[in-house]
């Protein structure tokens, strides 16, 4: 017998799609619509209506044998949440190496948008403190992270991500719009880091390198960062090949093979 319908249809549809979704996470090889129907306690049209959706959406797969088993799209959004964990876990000792040889704060930091999303953070025990927190946002544009994680975006792509991006001039170093971001992008690409030379806040640098996954794509960055008297011009080279190694040690980790 079918399951009693609630008062909200919209509800109703989703919890039966997700009731397919469970049932067949637990089928590698998949089952037929009539045994789908079954285990969830629907009708045969009404399972078939839903898996055409959910199939038309890559979240199903056909079989051979003319079943359903759970596609690469499901596969995708589950592994994206996996790997942002993978990436943490990975990434933390780093961190706090990092942050103990060098005295500086580091970050690892994500893309949202034209917005940096910090998702791990080593402090150092000074007398400057830097208030930033995990789950925080940051303009991409003024963020030594963020230039990393723009720089995997070029021409139409970039301008997209941007279009909504005020530009706020924070300080006198602080790129002021889109021709002036991309030659800055077009830099960090051939050097591999990047930096935030105060353009955020006064006193305040920030050196970045990339982490790749397995397929080479940029899926985060990381950074050192502190005051300008903690990271003074004479440091610049020591923190870079320092933030760049760690990046690639992180970015082997996650799979990637190149140099």
């Amino acid at each position: 017998m079918e399951k009693s319908d609630n008062k909200n249809d919209s509800i109703q549809s989703v919890e039966r799609a997700l009731d397919i979704i469970e049932i067949l996470s637990v089928e590698p090889q998949g089952l037929g619509v009539t045994e789908v129907a079954e285990k969830a306690g629907l009708h045969k049209s009404t399972a078939h209506r839903i898996i055409k959706t959910l199939a038309d959406r890559g979240y199903l797969e056909r079989t051979e044998a003319g079943g359903c088993k759970i596609g690469l799209k499901c596969i995708e959004a589950v592994s994206c949440y996996i790997n942002s964990l993978e990436l943490q876990t990975q990434a933390r000792p780093h961190l706090a190496t990092l942050t103990g040889e060098l005295g500086l704060t580091a970050h690892l930091g994500v893309l949202d948008g034209d917005q940096v999303v910090y998702i791990e953070k080593m402090d150092v025990i000074s007398s400057v403190r830097l208030y930033s927190q995990i789950g925080a946002h940051v303009h991409a544009y003024c963020s030594s992270l963020g230039k990393i994680l723009l720089s995997a975006y070029s021409g139409t792509e970039l301008r997209d991500r941007m279009s909504n991006c005020s530009f706020i001039k924070y300080t006198e170093n602080t790129i002021a719009g889109m021709d002036e971001l991309e030659a800055e992008l077009g830099k960090v690409r051939k050097q591999g880091w990047a930096m935030d030379n105060e353009e955020f806040e006064i006193g305040h640098r920030c050196i970045a390198a990339p982490i790749y996954d397995y397929r080479g794509d940029i899926i985060a960055a990381i950074s050192a960062s502190g005051s300008s008297r903690q990271l003074t011009e004479e440091r610049f080279d020591e923190v870079i090949e320092y933030v760049k190694e760690t990046g690639m040690q992180i970015s082997h980790e996650m799979g990637y093979t190149g140099d």
